[in-house]
């Protein structure tokens, strides 16, 4: 199975790549902008990654952020993600950014931006791998600083497809964000948020309902409230699932019980996502691999997981067309 698995092409839709930073790559960069982490070796750092809840893995999260500072380091850090995703035959991903974590430390809007940007042209030029750009806000700051980012970004629409909702999730409801989420649809920008991750269901009705979303991030809680999955399941909403962030954040105790399967049997559009894989100990192939060891998916539950990846995806109708075209010849030949 984890040959078919790494045959599969599929696409990636829930990705932070402030979230893809290797240890490695962290100290390498430290090094070259002349920063101490407080850490004294890659070994030091991963023992680090020992999380209790959401709150504690943000603020390691951050402290990792710091170390970007020029142009380079973004594009050297998209650039990693790009190589790992294409060799698990991710071919189209849809990647988070989060400018906030970087202009309140004094690193402009446009580094950030440029960097990320380059290595995306040079990911689908040179690895074949088509990709857009979602700006998230970060949703424990001010829905006013969120106002100033948008502002920030309306300059570059031809490179921001859409505009998110991340970080620590309880007591910061969707509802906070409706203002600056009105004005981003108005401004021609496709909405996704997270919710249902460590919040309640409601959380993802006010998603839907007033940030009018396209997409639900993560999504698990929706599972405790029945309507709420009727009208998921009706409206063909996609979740975008990340199991070994839920299992790494203590969101779900066990993989074996995971509801990946049990949104697949109800309908749902589940798709698997690898969050953020080098704090979480994966990438997209690995979460599939552990849901299918875990939960027992047969190649038609996988199969459809990876073809919900594209029909979720952000793409025109001809792209996802050809995208599942490349994918059925692969199920077959598989």
């Amino acid at each position: 199975m984890r040959s078919f698995i790494a045959g599969l092409p599929k696409a990636e839709l829930h990705l932070h790549i402030e979230g893809t930073f290797e240890p490695e790559l962290m100290f390498a960069i430290a090094k070259r902008n002349g920063i101490d982490l407080p850490y004294d070796s890659v070994g030091a750092l991963k023992a680090a990654y020992d999380f209790s809840d959401l709150r504690d893995f943000l603020n390691l999260y951050y402290q990792g952020m710091s170390v970007l500072r020029q142009e380079q380091d973004f594009t050297d850090l998209t650039w990693a993600y790009l190589e790992r995703a294409r060799a698990d035959n991710v071919r189209h991903a849809e990647i988070f950014f989060d400018p906030q974590g970087h202009t309140q430390r004094g690193v402009s809007f446009e580094t950030a931006l440029d960097g990320i940007w380059h290595a995306l042209e040079r990911g689908e030029r040179e690895l074949g791998l088509s990709s857009k750009l979602i700006m998230c806000f970060l949703r424990d700051l001010p829905e006013s600083d969120a106002e100033r980012t948008l502002d920030r970004a309306l300059a570059h629409k031809n490179r921001i497809a859409g505009v998110g909702l991340d970080s620590a999730e309880v007591g910061h409801p969707p509802s906070k964000f409706e203002r600056v989420f009105a004005r981003a649809r108005g401004e021609g920008f496709l909405c996704v948020a997270h919710a249902g991750e460590e919040g309640p269901a409601d959380y993802v009705r006010e998603a839907l309902d007033l940030l009018r979303v396209a997409r639900i991030d993560h999504g698990n809680r929706a599972l405790d409230d029945e309507g709420l999955i009727a009208r998921l399941v009706r409206d063909r909403v996609p979740l975008t699932v990340c199991p070994l962030s839920n299992l790494r954040l203590r969101v779900v105790d066990e993989a074996k019980a995971h509801p990946l399967k049990t949104m697949l049997d109800k309908g749902l559009v589940a798709t698997v996502n690898s969050d953020d894989p080098a704090y979480f100990g994966g990438y997209v192939n690995d979460n599939y691999i552990a849901m299918q060891e875990a939960l027992g998916l047969t190649r038609d539950e996988i199969a459809t997981l990876a073809r919900n990846s594209f029909e979720a995806a952000f793409l025109s109708r001809t792209e996802k067309d050809a995208h599942l075209a490349r994918l059925d010849g692969a199920v077959a030949a598989l």
